[in-house]
């Protein structure tokens, strides 16, 4: 039971774990009963009603961790896809497999480039990193932090119209989410000049609002701390722990 006049802080929403070397190990799919798969596909069934634009694309889901060796992270994963994130309606929250994701911390004169998400995507409204879910390569590739700095890339060109070579990308982060377990791995890139930016992103925009699509980023700022990124509005679980770490290795 929790205490009504308990005054003391709330954890943190991710942690941050001690990494200098990944490592993945693939497994099997978790085992679902037949209750929950019909109560993923009713509940799925509504999210699109809701936004059909929403797509049941692959996941690299976090099964499990190991971090018994220093300095190395071994991730548990099993392929799923996006209807599956229905089992956090379903399941206690240690039993729910995590989400695996990346951002890019894009640096320019004017701070790092955060993102509100589209009305289109699964956090509208939201500002986060430019980044998204890893999808599980195809076979015979491996997931590995290669696979993971070339999935950031390309999530940088999708979204914000940025190009950059995806050896150029140093892995500056690991977050562990607190209540799910999703594993976030954020990647640092080259500095870039705003106002070039700016006009990819507009330019970006224009040509898939054209098409129909829309962009996944409806709009774009620069943030140099926690603060600033709180002021624009709703921001993603890691958002402020990872400007405020950020923040502290630039001072």
């Amino acid at each position: 039971m929790t205490d009504a006049h308990d005054t003391r802080p709330a954890p943190p929403p991710v942690a941050f774990l001690d990494v200098r070397r990944l490592a993945f190990a693939e497994g099997p799919l978790p085992a679902l009963t037949p209750w929950e798969l019909s109560e993923v596909d009713r509940l799925w069934a509504g999210t699109r009603s809701g936004n059909p634009a929403v797509f049941d694309g692959p996941l690299a889901a976090v099964t499990g961790i190991d971090l018994s060796a220093p300095g190395v992270l071994v991730a548990h994963w099993a392929r799923l896809s996006y209807r599956y994130r229905a089992l956090r309606a379903l399941r206690p929250a240690g039993e729910v497999p995590g989400s695996m994701f990346v951002t890019v911390l894009l640096p320019t004169e004017r701070g790092l480039v955060v993102g509100r998400g589209a009305a289109t995507t699964a956090a509208p409204g939201r500002w986060t990193l430019p980044g998204g879910a890893v999808e599980p390569p195809a076979a015979p590739h491996p997931l590995d932090e290669a696979a993971l700095r070339r999935e950031a890339a390309r999530e940088l060109a999708e979204e914000v119209g940025v190009r950059v070579d995806d050896e150029g990308l140093r892995l500056f982060a690991v977050t562990r989410g607190r209540r799910f377990g999703s594993l976030g791995f954020h990647f640092l890139a080259p500095p870039t000049a705003a106002a070039p930016l700016l006009r990819g992103h507009a330019e970006l925009v224009a040509a898939e609002s054209g098409h129909g699509a829309g962009p996944e980023l409806d709009a774009l700022a620069f943030v140099s701390s926690a603060a600033e990124a709180d002021r624009l509005g709703p921001g993603s679980d890691y958002l402020a722990q990872v400007l405020d770490r950020y923040g502290a290795c630039a001072a």
